[in-house]
């Protein structure tokens, strides 16, 4: 009986330290840090870049398209995903904005880390 609790105690102890190994980003980008990256020139201004494309004007296409950016150390955007898009032409349009991007890098204890973060881009028509 005492050797099954042992067993159980070792697999439950092996299960955390997969989990936590994972949860420390098997590509390397942390999901929060103490410091969350931001654009150089704001928010704001990001989104002032993206333009509005003709087939999704025309198709009256509305949404909100979440992108998860790869911003490493130096603040440069590695790599942009769409978790969820609107299609027409506005995916490919945060994934071109955001490219081009330049962000104030995410800190861990005044270090720069690569962090990931979800942001959301909002296309109304007038």
């Amino acid at each position: 009986m005492r050797l099954i609790a042992i067993f159980f105690l070792i697999l439950i102890y092996s299960v955390i330290i997969n989990a936590q190994s994972s949860n420390d980003s098997e590509d390397g980008y942390l999901a929060f840090a103490e410091v969350m990256p931001e654009p150089v020139n704001g928010m704001a201004e990001l989104i002032k870049q993206v333009k509005y494309p003709e087939i999704a004007k025309k198709a009256g296409l509305e949404g909100k398209v979440f992108a998860m950016a790869y911003i490493d150390e130096k603040g440069s955007v590695t790599d942009v995903k769409i978790i969820k898009g609107i299609g027409g032409g506005c995916d490919e349009e945060v994934v071109s904005v955001l490219k081009k991007a330049k962000f104030k890098p995410g800190q861990n204890k005044g270090t720069n880390v690569k962090v990931k973060m979800s942001i959301p881009f909002v296309f109304k028509l007038k």
